[in-house]
């Protein structure tokens, strides 16, 4: 595989093992000393959460207050290598919520990472997500 494409492969395990709650997957798309940070709508930024225990809080606590199905849909990945196993990823996040035969576009966005390779995977070293508007549709305070 290329190494767009198993970048390509990591985003796409990401937002599957968040989807399906697959949170041993989840941890396993970061590196240990791993950072993730999040903005809403230009408002203030939550975070970084660093390393699997407090990513993996923040993606439990997220997902135990959905009463929906989601499915977050990754496109436009934009990869630049910047070294010897490492590489800037950039790509859009669509936020989707299924509840029964409905479906809604809850938010839109984008994923800025920092990717390494760690014994030839390829993992995440840290995370910023840019969400355009709230997934609730309510305004930031």
């Amino acid at each position: 595989m290329s190494v767009r494409e198993s970048i390509a492969d990591l985003v796409a395990r990401y937002a599957w093992a968040y989807d399906t709650r697959n949170w041993g997957a989840l941890v396993e798309c970061f590196t240990p000393d791993a950072s993730l940070s999040l903005r809403v709508a230009g408002g203030d930024l939550a975070g970084p959460f660093r390393g699997h225990a407090e990513i993996l809080r923040l993606m439990r606590d997220s997902a135990a207050a959905q009463d929906d199905r989601r499915r977050h849909v990754c496109t436009n990945l934009v990869v630049d290598p910047s070294g010897s196993g490492t590489a800037t990823a950039r790509s859009y996040l669509t936020l989707i919520s299924v509840r029964g035969v409905s479906l809604e576009v809850l938010a839109t966005g984008t994923y800025t990472d920092e990717v390494v390779q760690a014994g030839g995977t390829w993992r995440l070293r840290a995370r910023h997500i840019e969400l355009d508007r709230p997934a609730d549709g309510r305004r930031p305070r």
